[in-house]
């Protein structure tokens, strides 16, 4: 059952920091299983609840069980460098230098620090962040037109009643034009989740609120989520669009499903579908879960396209890694031809590892000018 690859950096954490530490045998014996069993964190989210996407603990353990375990994820890369150091030494004259305990406290107490602050920065209600955008041909009546973009809630035991309605009031106080959702809601199934989202029936915006699915959802009951969703007021574009209007002039708001949706037997993403009868001429904003695709979006005339899923990449220098796996795009604003795509680092992120430093999370109003 003991799952060995996350059990590797604990390991090293326990060999090369904890167990040369002048302390007594039964506090290094402790503290190593301690990180033996944070490691194993996302088995023990999936003997609570069937699935390592919902960890069905109280929320002060999940939080534990992800400082603990960002924890260990920072040691190790810290102790690694220290070893690399005193390694190197031996190709100097008087080298093979010895790590002074000092500096494995150091490396120790600062992985520590670190994991609270990231943990922190992560369950917080999040921040607002301002982004105007000039859209070329924009109909007057929409220049100065708000969107609020939300995404990557992830509501679950860590993201519950309590922070969703703080995120609705937050959200409802902007009183922006229009509220877009770039998926992934929730983490767990529809009656253990059903209190923890029933206040984002209170989203409030003059044009609505309007969503795609994420990969998360496709992870529970799918199509039990949809008609919950919908039953809260919030309309979903799958593979659709609607059209809004200001002062005769028309905006698209499409929506596609996401990438993951034909594995499990759902329509995957379709463009075409999404994009069919749009009126000629009027700027098209597309909500595509992932990224990837914007290339695509771009050369089918997609003045901006709204993403999430990256949850920017949580840490800066781990999100170079996983825009590697997003065809480049991980965090903010990227010209992609003439279309604008942004990468929001998300409202939440996943519970089974809520960490962020240097990638705060963020609640996005989009402001839509006119190009002069």
């Amino acid at each position: 059952m003991i799952r060995l690859i996350p059990s590797l950096p604990a390991v090293y954490v326990i060999a090369r920091v904890v167990w040369p530490l002048p302390w007594p045998l039964a506090l290094r014996l402790g503290l190593a299983a301690i990180l033996l069993v944070a490691s194993q964190y996302h088995l023990w989210s999936r003997l609570s609840s069937g699935s390592v996407f919902a960890p069905e603990f109280p929320r002060p353990v999940v939080i534990l069980f992800n400082g603990v375990f960002g924890a260990i994820a920072l040691a190790a890369p810290l102790q690694l460098a220290l070893d690399l150091v005193a390694l190197a030494s031996l190709a100097l004259p008087g080298g093979g230098w010895a790590i002074p305990t000092a500096w494995r406290l150091s490396v120790g107490f600062t992985a520590v620090l670190l994991a609270a602050v990231a943990v922190r920065q992560a369950v917080r209600v999040p921040p607002l962040k301002d982004v105007p955008v000039t859209i070329p041909g924009l109909p007057p009546g929409f220049d100065g037109y708000t969107i609020l973009h939300l995404t990557d809630l992830h509501i679950s035991r860590l993201f519950p009643a309590a922070w969703a309605r703080a995120v609705v009031a937050r959200a409802n106080d902007l009183k922006v034009d229009l509220i877009v959702v770039t998926g992934d809601f929730i983490d767990g199934s529809l009656e253990a989740r059903q209190t923890d989202v029933e206040p984002l029936r209170g989203l409030r915006a003059r044009d609505g609120v309007w969503a795609v699915p994420g990969n998360h959802e496709y992870f529970f009951d799918f199509d039990g989520w949809m008609r919950h969703l919908a039953g809260l007021g919030i309309r979903i574009l799958s593979n659709a669009h609607t059209v809004l209007q200001r002062d005769g002039g028309a905006l698209v708001l499409a929506g596609v499903t996401d990438r993951s949706a034909r594995a499990t037997g759902h329509p995957g993403p379709d463009l075409d579908a999404a994009l069919a009868g749009v009126p000629a001429g009027a700027p098209i904003v597309l909500l595509d879960h992932q990224p990837a695709n914007a290339a695509r979006s771009a050369a089918r005339g997609v003045a901006l396209q709204l993403s999430g899923h990256t949850h920017g990449g949580m840490i800066r220098g781990l999100d170079r890694l996983v825009a590697r796996g997003n065809a480049g795009f991980v965090s903010g604003a990227y010209r992609v031809g003439t279309m604008l795509l942004y990468v929001s680092n998300g409202t939440g992120l996943w519970p089974g590892f809520a960490l962020r430093l240097g990638r705060p999370s963020e609640l996005t109003r989009i402001t839509l000018r006119r190009a002069s």
